[in-house]
């Protein structure tokens, strides 16, 4: 594969996203990802590099950058870098101190937050995208290779698509789930309370419409009291509280365990040009209160 420089980056704002840098860990797959070439040589490179992401990443804005050591020697890299059309600055990894050993053909998986998204070019069909791997192999100084790089489950494009709709739709309303939690005397089901604060009036011209809200893997609404449809929010109305009754959605013994997005609330909305969903996250306080409920709802249905 041929190489190729990428040109200067533009730096944009938009709502940054944070989350603390996991370890790197052991991915199962390989890919269809380029390899990474000497930039001096042009041959054939060591690494093969790919985009995904984990379960409990989905919603918070950050991958995975997947590499694949394709030699028969251990490969050491220090720092690890994504260009996508999709986004204003690099999506990049380092590792805390020294580097990260790439075992022969083995892939391994290493976290990345996501910069802010370059919404003017977030709805390419077929982005660019380049890697830039600092590595060494044994007995030899650091070298850095460059790639095309393959994103197979459109992680970017669905991450930068999610980051643009939430910006424009703080633009016209803050949206948060109230802390606390009203378990009903039966201690069946429970109310959670969507609070809407909409923008003062002169900035966003936008209005945007929650058109429905949908289940996670962890709560369903009941079917007597479902959830609000088609409720439109504009600046400068007043604050809406929506209260929306819950029900465990399971009750097998690793539905909380094992929890991962089931209290990432889905919001499907349209603003403007655009629509799809938009996740509000449970503050640490009310996630532990649904935890409780959920245990405490299935002990009593069991």
């Amino acid at each position: 594969m041929m190489s190729r420089r990428w040109p200067p980056f533009v730096v944009g704002m938009a709502i940054a996203v944070t989350m603390p840098l996991l370890a790197a860990c052991d991915s199962g797959g390989t890919g269809d990802g380029g390899s990474v070439s000497d930039p001096s040589s042009g041959s054939s490179g060591p690494i093969a590099v790919e985009v995904n992401q984990s379960r409990d990443q989905y919603g918070k804005q950050a991958i995975l950058l997947q590499l694949t050591n394709t030699t028969d020697a251990p490969l050491t890299v220090t720092a690890a870098r994504l260009r996508s059309t999709l986004f204003a600055d690099d999506i990049s990894w380092e590792p805390s101190e020294g580097g990260l050993e790439l075992p022969p053909r083995q892939p391994k998986s290493l976290p990345a937050i996501l910069p802010a998204a370059a919404c003017e070019t977030s709805g390419d069909a077929s982005p660019e995208l380049n890697a830039r791997i600092t590595y060494a192999a044994p007995g030899k100084e650091p070298a850095e290779g460059i790639t095309d790089a393959s994103d197979p489950f459109d992680v970017l494009t669905r991450n930068a698509g999610e980051l643009c709709l939430a910006t424009e739709v703080a633009a016209v309303a803050a949206i948060v789930l109230d802390p606390a939690l009203e378990v009903a005397a039966d201690g069946r089901t429970a109310v959670v309370r969507l609070v809407i604060t909409p923008a003062t009036p002169g900035g966003s011209a936008n209005t945007l419409t929650i058109e429905s809200i949908d289940g996670t893997t962890l709560l369903a609404e009941a079917p007597s009291d479902p959830w609000p449809r088609n409720v439109t929010i504009a600046p400068g109305d007043s604050i809406r509280d929506l209260a929306l009754r819950i029900r465990p959605a399971r009750c097998d013994p690793h539905a909380v365990a094992e929890d991962k997005v089931g209290t990432l609330l889905p919001l499907r909305i349209t603003v403007g040009e655009r629509q799809g969903s938009v996740k509000i996250a449970a503050s640490n306080e009310l996630r532990g209160r649904i935890y409780d409920f959920v245990t405490a709802a299935c002990a009593t249905a069991g």
